[in-house]
């Protein structure tokens, strides 16, 4: 059994690469394939391995104070979703290119839990009786295998095209109560922020993203799957993998 996480976390990180080459080591001596993004502003992670081994590199990396809030996203698989492990220090562990979106430099934007969103989507509209419109934040490929039923969906091919694809609906959405999602909650807590400092006050960020809303309600509100960056392709309500089969095994070389 194999136990699949991501998690990300918002933290003053002052020697990113120093701290991307420790979790690597760490990483590797547990066995643990997947992908660790460091930037100074914090870390972003998809790591898979024995349960015992993630459980193990988790309670290390919460150890720091940094860290300690560290959320973290599980889901299990027969087979390992990733080939190799790869680690790497970026600009921004989740590039945006937005002064106005940086969570370090600005308080939070507001969350609203999965089981809320789930209540206003059956009743159809907030507790102030307002229409909530799910805005989705992820691109084109990964909304082919799902989203909220009638979300706002943008035509954007990467994170950063947002801003601009958004402006049209802007009048649109300013008397509804406009809820941010993506996969596990990094996008959309850069997403809502930006749009609160940029005058949308009517935005929160759904907590946890699509893998939190399926790990505390299911899929209720949402039609398909959510899609995710590893051989496992997309996940169901019940965070089962589409595609739960061994990597093929690497070519050998002809040199």
């Amino acid at each position: 059994m194999i136990a699949n996480t991501a998690a990300y976390h918002f933290a003053v990180i002052d020697a990113p690469q120093a701290l991307c080459d420790q979790l690597q080591a760490r990483a590797e001596a547990s066995g643990l394939q997947g992908t660790i993004l460091v930037a100074g502003e914090g870390l972003n992670l998809f790591l898979a391995g024995a349960p015992s081994a993630i459980d193990g590199f988790y309670a290390e990396l919460r150890a720091d104070a940094r860290f300690a809030d560290m959320r973290v996203k599980t889901s299990f698989s027969e087979h390992q979703p990733f080939a190799r492990l790869k680690a790497k220090v970026k600009d921004e562990i989740i590039s945006f290119r937005r002064d106005d979106g940086q969570p370090l430099d600005y308080p939070r934007a507001p969350a609203i839990d999965p089981a809320t969103v789930q209540r206003w989507l059956r009743q159809g509209h907030d507790d102030a009786g307002k229409p909530v419109v799910m805005l989705d934040t992820r691109n084109l490929q990964e909304i082919e295998y799902g989203t909220f039923k009638d979300a706002l969906v943008l035509p954007i091919h990467k994170f950063t095209d947002l801003p601009e694809a958004l402006a049209p609906h802007r009048e649109a959405l300013k008397d509804s109560t406009v809820v941010s999602f993506c996969t596990g909650g990094i996008r959309c807590e850069k997403a809502a922020l930006w749009m609160l400092n940029d005058g949308m006050d009517n935005v929160l960020q759904l907590d946890g993203g699509i893998l939190g809303y399926f790990e505390e309600v299911g899929g209720e509100g949402y039609e398909g799957r959510c899609f995710v960056f590893d051989e496992r392709v997309a996940l169901d309500a019940e965070l089962k993998p589409l595609v739960d089969e061994p990597l093929p095994e690497p070519r050998p070389s002809a040199f």
